[in-house]
């Protein structure tokens, strides 16, 4: 029998064959649920896509030595054939649900920039040449993690030479504002006219603007949730535009479920909760649909098939909305 380590290895080489390129999953450390649950939420897309509020420069210090050993392969994004030097440091930050640009140049614009090597922080990206064409991760301590040339593979090394540029994507205030807040910002903060002709447009707009919530999320969540049916109904007693159950819609303050006024203001309070709870879009979708109990018991997004559709389903309506 196929074990953990194995179905996730096949389903990484159909990925590839098939031209889908969601996270490949490094050696799992273990085959309990916490891992393959992890490990599911990656390859489904579940867990990418995030923010990166809340992720420290240790954490993609600590994500980045995960690749140790893993060979240098130029072009190529797969773990389970290699990595070139980009690939390296977008994985890391990606498996923390921030994403950042595929090329090295592109990478070199990403964050805020940080004057010297003497200001250098762990998780800060190192950017060598001009145009820059190598990049690589810092550790501290004049070390950094990278995957070098052709022939070789992910190995820590001193930093051999002065970097042209020396990126922070996590850590600052500005860093944070921009992965965490745009996907939190109220519409007063953003464009909103993607909502037009889309039914209860006004009130997403001023329960995202009362709550901090993005209008496109709960539109999104809305649209996958009831269809925009007030009235809805679920087989388990969910009700209303935003599908919230009795118990729920009465922690949240709301009395009647099928208002669509109170039902988009006790989704948004919700929303805005979990959000602050998780730090992570994905995460706070995961615990709309399947409490946010459920996500820190498996530590990540709970490998519930409903729970594992729904996330992908809100994020392809968030985008068609243009979120």
């Amino acid at each position: 029998m196929m074990g953990v380590a194995g179905i996730m290895s096949r389903i990484s080489e159909l990925n590839q064959e098939l031209g889908i390129t969601p996270p490949a999953v490094a050696a799992l450390p273990s085959t309990d649920g916490t891992a393959f649950a992890s490990a599911l939420a990656k390859v489904t897309g579940g867990a990418g896509g995030g923010t990166g509020g809340g992720v420290t420069g240790d954490d993609i210090v600590s994500s980045a030595k995960k690749y140790l050993g893993v060979k240098y392969v130029f072009g190529s994004t797969n773990v389970s054939r290699g990595l070139d030097c980009s690939a390296l440091v977008q994985r890391a930050y990606r498996d923390l649900g921030i994403d950042l640009p595929r090329l090295a140049a592109e990478q070199a614009k990403s964050g805020t920039k940080v004057n010297s090597m003497a200001e250098a922080r762990p998780g800060d990206i190192l950017c060598f040449n001009s145009p820059v064409s190598h990049v690589a991760i810092y550790l501290g301590g004049n070390k950094m993690i990278a995957a070098p040339k052709p022939g070789d593979h992910v190995k820590i090394e001193s930093v051999y030479q002065t970097p042209s540029q020396i990126r922070r994507v996590v850590g600052t205030e500005a860093a944070a504002s921009a992965f965490a807040l745009s996907a939190v910002r109220p519409a007063s903060l953003q464009n909103s006219g993607s909502l037009n002709g889309v039914p209860y447009a006004d009130l997403f707009v001023s329960a995202g603007a009362k709550y901090g919530v993005s209008p496109r999320l709960l539109a999104a969540v809305a649209k996958v949730e009831s269809g925009y049916n007030p009235h809805a109904v679920s087989g388990v007693g969910a009700q209303g535009l935003m599908q919230l159950m009795p118990a729920t819609a009465k922690g949240l303050g709301v009395h009647n479920a099928f208002d669509p006024q109170q039902a988009i203001d006790g989704g948004a309070k919700l929303l805005a909760r979990n959000l602050k709870e998780f730090k992570s879009v994905p995460l706070a979708l995961a615990a709309y649909n399947a409490g946010g109990g459920a996500v820190h018991r498996y530590g990540g997004i709970p490998p519930f098939a409903e729970t594992q559709a729904y996330v992908p389903k809100v994020q392809k309506a968030l985008a068609a909305l243009g979120g």
